[in-house]
Order: structure tokens, then C-alpha cells, then sequence
């Protein structure tokens, strides 16, 4: 934060408009601020993750003494700032709630780059570490965390192993809580439900999300995480590859609007079994018609060229004001 001010205060830019693309941490978009009050210049904020609330979730603390300031940091951003775009349509009811005038926020969802294409996989370089045999193939790319709730595919899997369900969990990426869920697959004697990949670039997803029959999306509950959209869910949806979900709010919604797949509530075994085991009953047709589904709305609400024109319209508005 220092060498933020620092930079704010005696930078020679002269930029017409300060564009701040806010994930984590919030503290970040204090030099935005600083610069957009200095040049007496309009400022936007792209808010992709919510403070203090996702502070608080991730960090587990709780004490008034910490999140009272912070709450007080965000609320001098918001009152700052000219425009503040979502990642999340959940997000605008949690940041009108602080006051700020819903003239001011607008959902603006993040998109999949180009590269997020359907392929098909039969004339793909068929990668050795996903089997080819006729398991479900439930694939999940990202950060492996806490978060994430992936603890619950194991209680998932031991159930899936009772009914004869023969599925695969694909778990492409690294994380925090990796070891922990490999070790906690090895101890309950489930390796042959779960393949782990280590990170990918990010070119190389959609060929991994060919060889899939549906994308995971899990979060732990949280009312925190019900209002939040994973960029997953737009790089699967443009790769037209069906859905499963195990997280509330705002994931469920975009799914189920999409008729892109099947959701179950965050951490909850039995409702996300029976998710999977409904998707593991369709016909390759159903699943197909369903993957398309995912596109046809991706198309629709996550084209990159409509979002950045979109941008450009707001930039150029708010530089004239």
C-alpha cells in the first residue's frame, strides 16, 4: 500500500479514465482511487471477488477489529469510484446494500477466451492419463482449495461405489487442499474413482474438457459463495460441455437457466449422488442436446466482442462526464 501511494501521488501518467479490475485483495484498488482523485478523472471498478465478506470465509476471522476497517476501506472505494461492474449478479444486491445508488452497478460476467471451443474428440491427441473406458467422466479444472469443497466427492465416490456407479473425477490443477484429497482418497481404498492432473496451461483445458462427459462445479456453503459465478462455468459452457453442480445461489441459477445440466446444493451428499447418477442415466443424444444447450447461452450471455463492446461504450461515457 505504501509504494501504492507513492505511485499514485507522483506518477507522470495522465490516463483519461482509471480502470481498476479488483480480485484479491480489495487494498489494491486504494491506488486507483488515489490516481482517479489526484487527475480529478472518473474511475471504474471490476469487482470479481466480494470484500470484507470473502476476507472473512477464507481467513476465518471474525473480530470486529479487523473487519470493521475493512468494511470502512470497501465502503470508501465504492463511494469513490464512478461505476462499479460485477462478475457476479449476485453481487449487485450485496453492494447496494452498502449503500451504493443501483444507478451505479452493473453485471458485467466475465467470458471465455477464444481459445474455449467445442473439440471434437475422436480427432483430438487422446491424453493417456483419462481413461477411455465407458466410466462417467465428471472433469473439474482449478485451484484445488478449501474452498472448493472438493472434501465432498469422497463421502460422493463411497456412495457411488455402493450403487455400482462407475464415475471418474478428474482433477486437473493444484492447490492447498491437493494432498489432503489424495490422501483422503487413498485411505478410503477410492483411487480408481479419481484421476489427478497436475496444472495445465490454460490452452490446454479444452482438449481435456473433449475427453470429459461433464464439468464439475463445487463450493462449500456460503452465503458468500452463493452469490459468486465461477469463471468455470463459462469455459465449459464454451466448450459445450454439460454441467454438475454442488453449490447454491448464483451457479445453480445460470445452470438450470441454461438447461445446461444438473445441480445439487452445496455439501450435500445425497442430492448431489442423486445429480450425478440422473446426468449418468441420460443417453449420449440427452447429454449432446444438453452440452449444446451450454453453448447456445454462453453465446448468448458470455460473448467476449458483445462484453468488451459493452465496456468500451461505458468507458467512453463515463471519460465524457
Amino acid at each position: 500500500m505504501i509504494s501504492g501511494w507513492f505511485f499514485a501521488h507522483f506518477t507522470k501518467l495522465q490516463p483519461d479514465v482509471v480502470f481498476m479490475n479488483m480480485s484479491s485483495p480489495m487494498t489494491q484498488s486504494l491506488v486507483g482511487v488515489w490516481l482517479a482523485k489526484r487527475r480529478r478523472i472518473p474511475s471504474i471498478i471490476y469487482i470479481m471477488d466480494l470484500w470484507p465478506e470473502s476476507f472473512q470465509v477464507i481467513t476465518g476471522i471474525s473480530s470486529g477489529l479487523i473487519l470493521r476497517p475493512l468494511g470502512k476501506m470497501v465502503d470508501y472505494i465504492y463511494t469513490r469510484v464512478d461505476h462499479v461492474l460485477t462478475s457476479s449478479y449476485g453481487f449487485l444486491d450485496v453492494i447496494e446494500a452498502r449503500g451504493v445508488p443501483k444507478a451505479k452497478l452493473e453485471y458485467w460476467p466475465q467470458y471465455a477466451e477464444e481459445f474455449y471451443i467445442p473439440l471434437d474428440e475422436n480427432t483430438l491427441g487422446k491424453d493417456t492419463r483419462i481413461p477411455t473406458d465407458d466410466r462417467l467422466k465428471i472433469i473439474f479444472t482449478g485451484n484445488v482449495g478449501l474452498a472448493q469443497g472438493l472434501d465432498l466427492l469422497v463421502p460422493v465416490a463411497e456412495s457411488l461405489k455402493k450403487a455400482k456407479c462407475s464415475v471418474s473425477f478428474i482433477i486437473v490443477g493444484d492447490g492447498s487442499y491437493k494432498e489432503t484429497l489424495i490422501s483422503q482418497v487413498t485411505k478410503h481404498n477410492l483411487t480408481d474413482f479419481f484421476i489427478f492432473i497436475d496444472r495445465q496451461p490454460a490452452t490446454e483445458i479444452p482438449g481435456l474438457l473433449a475427453q470429459a462427459d461433464a464439468g464439475l462445479v463445487i463450493l462449500k456453503k456460503s452465503e458468500i459463495f452463493s452469490k459468486t459465478l465461477p469463471a468455470k462455468v463459462q469455459s465449459y459452457m464454451a466448450c459445450a460441455l454439460p454441467i454438475l453442480v454442488s453449490a447454491d445461489g448464483e451457479a445453480q441459477r445460470v445452470v438450470l437457466e441454461a438447461g445446461a445440466g444438473f445441480v445439487a446444493p452445496a455439501e450435500e451428499i445425497g442430492p448431489f449422488v442423486d445429480a450425478i447418477s440422473s446426468f449418468a442415466s441420460l443417453s449420449k443424444e440427452q447429454r449432446r442436446q444438453m452440452g449444446t444447450s451450454a453453448k447456445v447461452y454462453s453465446d448468448k450471455m458470455f460473448q467476449k466482442d458483445t462484453l468488451i463492446a459493452r465496456l468500451e461504450t461505458i468507458l467512453a461515457t463515463i471519460g465524457k462526464e
